[in-house]
């Protein structure tokens, strides 16, 4: 018989909740009494609020925060945190307002509540992480190809996962050789947890084994998933028809509300971020007057939702160069033609980016007038970035599933312009596009309110920084 540590794993996130929610009573009375709490203080509110540490680690339960997922899966553990504590306060504040078991005054609710939240943050996301690696589990990964190679790299060169593989098994087409090499890694081993390719067709023949190791106390977890929660991006290698039903197509009624409520907050945005930005349209167009006299916006093709094609509008920041020649095909990086992006032009002038070009490209200054784009729905503020219509054409021919990321609507920024470290910059880059697909995949499957306003902090600590998405 296999044994795990399950019971202790969730024996240690569990009194460490409960210390997290006593001590937070304490400072919450500490801050509301703006004094250390004595004994008679702290006991009056103890018994109200035991009712409410009961309600805290339920939810806690339901939301999986006692499971693996909340380790394997650290990326996703903030907004996990978030939403468990958010609905426990919904329900604890309905709950003492009309039970005849009150918490009085109501003020100490609402401070627990945040300063709950804060420290339990903390213990799960600090300092957990710091004990559990003093006591890693072993793990066991089948698979292969290069996204297994990354994460059994990952894994086992940092200590915050509380895991490590012990093992790496390559599928093989034969049944017994398959079942042979897990039994082995696993009991020689005493590996507790199994990750897998469960859409690999060779392992699908291990199934019967992985359902019995389930009832041995072994922890069997898709590789796919725990790739997505390490990475923040989906492995293209799981990628086909079957995920992209079960991912991307299954879930129509939530998010035609989440794009009907997203729109609403594109129009209101984009109104009030219009109406601020409009000095620079005054600044851009006196200095382009005493520049180069050329026209002020460009207007370039791009791809839009469900593969329409749409004009993005920008801040004109290329010129003609003084008696060049070029090949026509540079224009469209930018301003296209002589001065648009339709190639129509005069076919022969060869463009270079102009002084003040150069400025409204640092600041993003340049991309102000897409608030126009957003305002009128051809874009939104958060979503994959809109591509050339002849990149698109090259990439839907060269990289599988290209046109998922079709399925939404673009955005100003998105999660690849934050996360994606190496940018294709409007020339053909298959190999770094297949890799900002990855990420573009993820936010189709995982998109949400709270993931729209993660990418839109980032992208403003990018802006203010320099960086630039």
């Amino acid at each position: 018989m296999i044994h795990t540590r399950n019971t202790s794993y969730t024996s240690l996130l569990l009194f460490g909740d409960i210390v997290i929610y006593f001590f937070s009573l304490i400072i919450a009375l500490g801050i509301r009494y703006s004094a250390i709490p004595g004994r008679d203080l702290i006991f009056a509110h103890l018994a109200p609020f035991s009712i409410l540490f009961l309600l805290y680690l339920l939810i806690n339960f339901g939301a999986g925060l006692y499971n693996k997922r909340s380790l394997l899966s650290p990326s996703s553990l903030p907004g996990l945190i978030i939403r468990s504590q958010v609905i426990a306060v919904l329900i604890s504040v309905t709950f003492f307002y009309f039970a005849p078991v009150a918490i009085s005054p109501k003020a100490n609710l609402f401070i627990f509540a945040v300063v709950s939240t804060i420290a339990l943050g903390l213990w799960r996301i600090v300092v957990f992480p710091v004990l559990s690696s003093l006591r890693k589990q072993k793990a066991v990964v089948i698979g292969e190809g290069h996204e297994v190679d990354d994460l059994y790299e990952e894994i086992n060169m940092r200590s915050k996962y509380g895991m490590y593989f012990v093992a790496k098994v390559s599928p093989s087409s034969n049944v017994n050789e398959n079942l042979n090499a897990l039994k082995t890694a696993v009991e020689d081993q005493k590996a507790s947890i199994i990750v897998a390719d469960l859409s690999n067709k060779y392992i699908e023949s291990t199934m019967p084994l992985l359902y019995y190791l389930i009832f041995s106390g072994v922890q069997v977890v898709d590789i796919s998933k725990m790739y997505e929660g390490i990475f923040d991006r989906v492995p293209l290698s799981i990628i086909n028809q079957r995920w992209l039903v079960d991912n991307i197509g299954t879930s129509a009624v939530g998010r035609g509300i989440f794009d009907f409520s997203k729109r609403v907050v594109d129009i209101i945005v984009a109104l009030i971020l219009g109406i601020i930005s409009l000095p620079f349209y005054l600044f851009v167009y006196i200095s382009m007057r005493m520049d180069d006299k050329g026209p002020l916006f460009i207007k370039q093709n791009r791809v839009g939702r469900n593969g329409k094609l749409i004009k993005i509008i920008k801040f004109r920041s290329m010129a003609p160069k003084q008696n060049q020649v070029g090949d026509g095909m540079k224009r469209n990086h930018d301003d296209g033609g002589k001065y648009n992006s339709n190639g129509n032009g005069n076919g022969k002038t060869e463009l270079q980016v102009t002084k003040l070009g150069k400025f409204i490209r640092m600041t993003r200054i340049d991309e102000l007038p897409q608030l126009w784009n957003v305002f009128k729905g051809d874009i939104s503020l958060i979503g994959p970035r809109p591509e050339l219509p002849a990149l698109v054409e090259i990439y839907e021919k060269e990289i599988p599933h290209y046109q998922v990321r079709h399925l939404v609507q673009p955005g100003l920024s998105g999660w690849a312009q934050i996360y994606h470290q190496a940018h294709p910059h409007h020339e053909v880059a298959v190999g770094d596009t297949r890799d900002k697909l990855s990420y573009d995949l993820y936010y189709v499957k995982n998109r949400s309110f709270l993931i729209d306003i993660r990418i839109a902090l980032q992208t403003l600590r990018a802006l203010i920084s320099r960086r630039g998405v």
